[in-house]
């Protein structure tokens, strides 16, 4: 199966194709240009240079949150059009696996963390043994200091990875110490290959999901979702 990976929930525009066998082609973008103006332009480039068509495509898959919400709302609408337009299934994977992702054949933990509005960050821990992976802590909206505390509880290594590790970087050095890990900058990119994969994984075993019901893993409502629910209370009350 041939999947086209998108990747918009944080910063960086990526698209990629992939199988079971190979990286087919990756494009990705840090350029500060808002999704709309890049997602569809890279998918058209990639089907070209690869010369892959359209019909060729077995799957999407979609890194569903948690991350920008407008990003998110961007690549959702996008690979949800697609994959109505070319009648393929959907997959949507979880951005922060897709962040720790690149480590998978190590064995240890890794913490991907992504900016989040109101001093916090968006956190997620994994356990890598080899090929396996397994959810240590379920993604969720918290305080730094406070993930802090629940990592130190570990006492072991624990590579960090995402725009939270590297805004926080010293917060993590002083609570962990020499078992904070920061890899180079450049695996601290989320790369549509792995979303792809991830995609693969979940649409071979039969948990694609459904187009009409799918929506993005926010997390946390939206500031403007927030204001309206004050309102509407305001209104009620």
């Amino acid at each position: 199966m041939l999947v086209l990976g998108i990747e918009s929930s944080s910063p960086v525009a990526s698209v990629a194709l992939v199988d079971k066998k190979k990286v087919w082609g990756e494009l990705t973008l840090n350029t500060g240009l808002t999704h709309s103006e890049q997602l569809l332009p890279l998918i058209e480039r990639l089907l070209k240079i690869t010369k892959v068509k359209r019909t060729d495509i077995g799957g999407i898959a979609i890194a569903g949150g948690p991350g920008s919400f407008t990003g998110l709302r961007i690549g959702m609408a996008t690979a949800k059009g697609l994959a109505q337009g070319w009648n393929v299934p959907l997959a949507s994977v979880s951005t922060l696996l897709v962040m720790a992702f690149p480590w998978c054949g190590t064995f240890g933990l890794v913490s991907p963390l992504l900016e989040a509005r109101r001093n916090e960050v968006y956190a997620a821990l994994y356990r890598f043994s080899g090929i396996n992976y397994q959810e240590e802590i379920k993604a969720e909206a918290v305080v730094p200091e406070i993930w802090a505390e629940k990592l130190v509880v570990y006492q072991e290594p624990i590579i960090f990875s995402g725009t939270g590790a590297l805004k926080y970087q010293a917060l993590w050095q002083e609570k962990l110490q020499e078992k904070f890990i920061l890899p180079p900058s450049c695996l601290q990119i989320n790369r549509a290959v792995c979303v792809a994969w991830l995609g693969i994984e979940k649409l071979l075993a039969g948990r694609a999901d459904d187009l009409f019901t799918l929506k993005p893993f926010y997390i946390r409502s939206s500031e403007a979702e927030r204001k309206l629910a004050v309102r509407e209370s305001r209104e009620n009350n």
